[in-house]
């Protein structure tokens, strides 16, 4: 991880914590390139995960650090989603790294449960928010004082000014946990009006993260996601993908795309013929 803030308690004690990887201006070059050294050494793969939020600079110190190692088995994942969402990937991340499947499975998996993650914010503005299309009627009421705002980021991006006639934001159609992070907004909307909406089964508190201020466009704000929180649950998730064979590195995958070198899996059509039956899309979770 880039951030500890972005690293969430475990839910277990099998659940692993995560490693901090340095930006440049705290860490020397070589200091970093040591750093990961010891991690293959001691784990012999490193899925790395990064927000779309980060620095220039912190991106490109990953890239190099793994060019100068010259590593196939460093894996650089990209995220866009908001930090508390990042944040809840990670610990999925962390808690399949424990099960059976191979470093390939675990990194291309990804990009299958950020399908299932419902990350959004209460904001008491969005005239700063450029990560979820913003109408400009929505803009004019956003100055209009004691005003707020659901925003969902994803999986599917949703706004509505919070009033009595609002419509609840559109959530999860199975089994979740909420976790949610307060900044400067005080309300209890979150807890009071949408974990009941969404049928969630526990709530967790947690830190807002450092960089959610910038990513929301504001300060005033309540950070929420909505996760599947049961290990069994995810490891049937994933299991139920087919796997493939990167036809680049040879590493395992799930999906289109490899996590280790990014190799977009071929076409059908360029592919051998199997019986077995291409997943497309995300598939439906495992009822609880």
């Amino acid at each position: 991880m880039t951030s500890t803030d972005l690293v969430l308690p475990p839910t277990d004690q099998q659940t692993p914590t995560a490693a901090l990887l340095q930006a440049p201006d705290v860490q020397a070059m070589d200091l970093a390139i040591g750093d990961m050294h010891v991690m293959l050494e001691q784990h012999g793969y490193v899925i790395a995960v990064y927000p779309t939020g980060i620095s220039l600079a912190h991106e490109r110190r990953l890239h190099a650090v793994r060019s100068v190692l010259e590593s196939d088995r460093i894996a650089l994942l990209k995220v866009d989603l908001p930090p508390l969402g990042v944040a809840v990937l990670v610990r999925q991340l962390r808690q399949l790294s424990i099960c059976d499947f191979s470093p390939g499975v675990v990194a291309s998996s990804a990009r299958l449960l950020s399908h299932y993650i419902h990350a959004g914010a209460l904001m008491s503005s969005v005239t700063k928010l450029d990560r979820v299309p913003v109408s400009l009627k929505t803009h004019a009421k956003s100055w209009v004082p004691g005003s707020q705002f659901a925003v969902l980021a994803g999986p599917n991006p949703q706004l509505i000014k919070i009033g009595p006639s609002a419509e609840p934001l559109a959530g999860p159609e199975f089994g979740t946990h909420l976790v949610v992070a307060k900044g400067q907004l005080q309300s209890e909307w979150v807890h009071q009006t949408l974990a009941p909406a969404w049928k969630v089964q526990a709530i967790q508190d947690a830190t807002l993260p450092a960089d959610s201020s910038r990513w929301w466009g504001t300060g005033k704000l309540i950070e929420f996601a909505a996760y599947l929180p049961d290990i069994s649950v995810l490891y049937q998730l994933v299991s139920s993908v087919r796997r493939e064979t990167c036809h680049w590195c040879g590493m395992e995958l799930i999906g289109d795309r490899c996590g280790f070198c990014s190799s977009p899996l071929p076409t059908t059509e360029n592919r051998m013929p199997s019986s077995g039956v291409l997943n497309h899309g995300a598939p439906a979770p495992p009822r609880s």
